[in-house]
């Protein structure tokens, strides 16, 4: 049976152009093997590997190095450096691989889903869970299974990117592109700045990214003229868009296509198809992938999903429906996401989402980034609150604002207070 690197250097044998350029530096495939790296000799078929690192060379030729000796490989990343111990004990690592050292952690206990990928020589992959509710999770995949869906050519084309080392959209990126004989563009930052100056130095065509960065980028006033011409696709993903962001963007690029992705660790990667460029309603599906929708809320049953978690408990029924909590509009075989079942705000038996107050919010000038949660109120039960991040050089005012949403929404959904502040962004680049 051939090695990972093995089919990935029968596809590129003849082509003469890199796959990754990491700040100025290119890697042809055909140099791979060239890479000064650790030495992970001591790393053995079943070990439960941590690699820290990035889209850089060293990293991409370990972590295919890893895959090939049918480790279990958790991509980390320095961002999240203080909570690398508790990833370490959640996904039960016997080994570090960082900055050139490997470390080995002394480990007397298996986890039964690490013990059946081991009993099935199965390279695995454990990812972790934002953590938005609780302490991350750590998602097992096997590996063998995961990159299956590989097997199909696809087109593609130069992509930033943008998604993490330690994300399973950034992983699916790098293995699209190396399938495909595409071109992968890592920028040296996750600025604003950076990326614009990335993609035009680059010619980059395909930006993969979030709502909110992208809502940063409508602020910094980089939209639409500093935007380059080479830019034809920017997908969005990991959270939910607000029209009025989806809206702008649309009509200040008209020459850019956009699409919405939807995907979820726990099951792998699910195909979706935007409705149109304007359009939050998309159809989601692919190989191997069934939708059904209980009481507005979106299931979905996938070959590819993980294995398990390895610190709480399944959240697959008898029947193997994960549900995404995922509240979804219906039309005809698009569905639109318009909250998520903790972001219900019942205020004296009126419920309402909270995405639309933030939506409203979205529309007034100046505003860059808002958050809303429900308060518990002994009176109404609960009420909304909302913090508001304006854009640089522009002040708040409550009382403006508060007038403005009041003209707009009904009084239940008013927010009983008003706060300017950052609105926390995590280093995916999604609202904490």
């Amino acid at each position: 049976m051939s090695t990972l690197i093995q089919k990935l250097q029968q596809i590129w044998q003849n082509a003469d152009y890199p796959f990754l350029i990491h700040q100025g530096r290119e890697l042809r495939f055909t140099n791979i093997a060239d890479q000064k790296t650790a030495n992970i000799d001591e790393i053995k078929s079943g070990d439960v590997v941590a690699l820290i690192g990035d889209f850089d060379p060293e990293s991409i030729s370990l972590l295919l190095q890893i895959i090939d000796k049918g480790a279990i490989i958790v991509p980390l990343t320095e961002d999240t450096k203080g909570q690398h111990d508790y990833f370490f004990e959640a996904a039960c690592v016997d080994v570090v691989v960082h900055s050139g050292e490997v470390r080995r952690i002394p480990r007397t206990e298996t986890h039964p889903l690490v013990a059946k990928l081991r009993e099935q020589e199965h390279a695995g992959l454990i990812l972790f869970s934002t953590g938005t509710t609780g302490r991350p999770k750590a998602i097992l995949h096997d590996l063998t299974l995961f990159l299956k869906r590989f097997d199909t050519p696809r087109p593609t084309q130069r992509t930033i990117n943008f998604l993490l080392f330690d994300h399973i959209g950034g992983i699916n990126t790098l293995l699209h592109t190396l399938f495909n004989k595409g071109v992968v563009i890592a920028p040296e930052s996750r600025t604003v700045d950076s990326i614009l100056s990335t993609i035009r130095d680059y010619d980059v065509e395909v930006l993969p990214t979030t709502p909110t960065f992208l809502r940063m980028m409508l602020m910094s006033g980089a939209v639409p003229d500093r935007i380059p011409s080479c830019l034809k696709l920017i997908t969005y993903g990991t959270e939910r868009m607000d029209q009025p962001t989806l809206d702008q963007l649309c009509e200040l690029l008209p020459s850019v296509d956009f699409r919405q992705t939807f995907g979820m660790s726990e099951l792998g990667i699910v195909r979706a198809k935007s409705e149109a460029r304007d359009s939050l309603f998309m159809r989601i599906g692919g190989e191997g992938v069934e939708t059904k929708v209980v009481d507005d809320v979106l299931y979905i049953r996938s070959r590819t999903r993980m294995l398990g978690y390895m610190n709480a408990e399944s959240p697959f029924d008898e029947e193997g429906w994960y549900n995404t909590k995922d509240i979804v509009e219906v039309k005809g075989e698009f569905f639109r996401v318009t909250g998520r079942i903790g972001e219900v705000i019942n205020v004296g038996g009126l419920k309402f989402m909270a995405s639309e107050v933030e939506r409203v919010a979205l529309e007034y000038p100046g505003v860059s980034l808002v958050k809303v949660i429900g308060r518990p109120n002994p009176i109404s039960g609960q009420h909304a609150e909302m913090t508001v991040q304006m854009a640089e050089g522009v002040d708040g005012d409550a009382k403006l604002l508060g007038k403005f949403l009041a003209e707009r929404l009904p009084v239940h959904m008013q927010p009983r207070r008003i706060r300017f502040e950052s609105v926390a962004v995590g280093h995916r680049f999604k609202r904490s």
